[in-house]
């Protein structure tokens, strides 16, 4: 597949270095890329002595192997390596995935002379095909050898059917330090994560205790990865980490009593907030990036899942792609989400617009102006259920025949 950069896409950014972050990556060549044949496939960092890890991962029942061991990896808290494989997701391998995850956590923890459980490993790509333990071995050599290497070169590694390299950076003032924040993503299809989204890795030179990292990681992630859809389905091997060496200087935050805690807290999201919308931005096929505002729900959770109803709607999705204010399908998607809703209450409005109203059509509304915003690529949607103090958003993109298109032909 031969795919241009999205139109929503976003240019890279220009990101600070993460003192105990090392990147480095290889051609391991799991999967034939015939369109980009020099391409690296297999990114690796390298983190300092006592780096802090937190993670969330998918809920999926049919996980990798990587994403079993992973949520294991976590419990303990510290980390000295990521090794990201791209081109085969290594999910639905059986004991043949698991030995080569092993395979790859024995080489790097020897190389480094860590803990086994020291090491993270991702995959994705194709479900359903052992990753080649031959290849593993060699393309692992060859990155804990290769010199090392800048952020927009382990982006472009570990991606698939991304368009265009995603990354994004956050700073907090902690204990009078200014810490600062780097996160990169992959993400473009299967994406309606649980928890997370695809491959997702956020570097910080912050001390931060393991636990309370974690419990920022998990709040985070329920306003921002877990509120974006593309297409409605959960990858096998959503992953996100967030590491943190501590190379900043700052007395290790251990909870919201530390100095600098909630600055770091709020940067932290605004990072996952960033790297969330980029993954929608490059959804499969997109052309629109769609914001959805639920308002006036029996409560946050029940906001969060009309929210995601409308967003997961192909009717809505594609009369978004087609510029259409059809308002009756947004009608259709709060009522089947199974949420407390009343019709005669019901409120929507497109950029801002109000087309309907406590369960009517707006007198003397006017379509023109809605249908200049929705030719637009940044497209909003207010929905007011009137019945509580309930809110949240979520975000997706519209669904076109590009979306079709990729998937079709996905494992050619």
């Amino acid at each position: 597949m031969d795919l241009e950069a999205s139109p929503l896409a976003l240019p890279f950014p220009d990101l600070p270095s993460i003192e105990g972050v090392t990147l480095r990556v290889s051609k391991a060549r799991y999967k034939d890329w015939a369109n980009d044949p020099e391409r690296a496939d297999l990114t690796f960092a390298e983190l300092a002595e006592g780096t802090a890890v937190a993670g969330v991962f998918t809920q999926s029942a049919c996980a990798s192997s990587e994403v079993e061991m992973g949520r294991e990896q976590v419990k303990q808290g510290r980390a000295r390596a990521l090794i990201v494989n791209a081109g085969n997701s290594n999910a639905f391998t059986g004991y043949r995935g698991r030995e080569a995850v092993d395979q790859i956590i024995t080489q790097v923890a020897g190389h480094l002379g860590c803990a086994q459980d020291e090491v993270f490993v991702s995959s994705t790509g194709v479900i359903g095909v052992p990753l080649p333990k031959d290849k593993a071995r060699e393309g692992v050599a060859k990155a804990l050898e290769a010199a090392p290497c800048g952020w927009i070169d382990a982006t472009n590694a570990i991606g698939t059917t991304d368009t265009f390299p995603k990354a994004a950076k956050a700073s907090a003032v902690v204990d009078g330090k200014t810490v600062e924040l780097v996160g990169i993503i992959k993400g473009s299809g299967m994406i309606a994560p649980d928890m997370a989204t695809m491959l997702g890795y956020i570097f910080t030179d912050a001390a931060v205790e393991p636990a309370f990292l974690q419990a920022l990681l998990a709040d985070a992630n329920t306003r921002t990865f877990s509120c974006i859809t593309v297409d409605g389905d959960t990858s096998t091997s959503d992953t996100v980490l967030a590491f943190a060496t501590g190379k900043a200087g700052n007395a290790p935050l251990a909870n919201f009593e530390s100095v600098g805690a909630d600055a770091f807290a709020a940067a932290l999201e605004d990072i996952c907030r960033q790297l969330a919308q980029l993954v929608v931005r490059d959804g499969e096929g997109a052309s629109k990036f769609i914001a959805i505002r639920i308002t006036g729900a029996a409560s946050d959770e029940s906001a969060h899942r009309v929210g995601m109803s409308i967003a997961n709607s192909p009717l809505v999705k594609t009369a978004i792609a087609g510029e259409d204010a059809n308002w009756g399908r947004v009608v259709m998607a709060v009522g089947k989400a199974g949420e407390p809703a009343d019709r005669d209450k019901l409120s929507i409005a497109f950029g801002g617009i109000w087309s309907a109203k406590h369960g009517l059509p707006v007198e003397d509304y006017d379509e023109a102006p809605v249908a200049e915003h929705l030719k637009g690529q940044d497209i909003d949607i207010t929905v007011d259920l009137g019945i509580g103090e309930g809110q949240a958003t979520v975000w997706t993109c519209d669904l076109t025949h590009g979306y079709i298109s990729i998937n079709a032909d996905y494992r050619s």
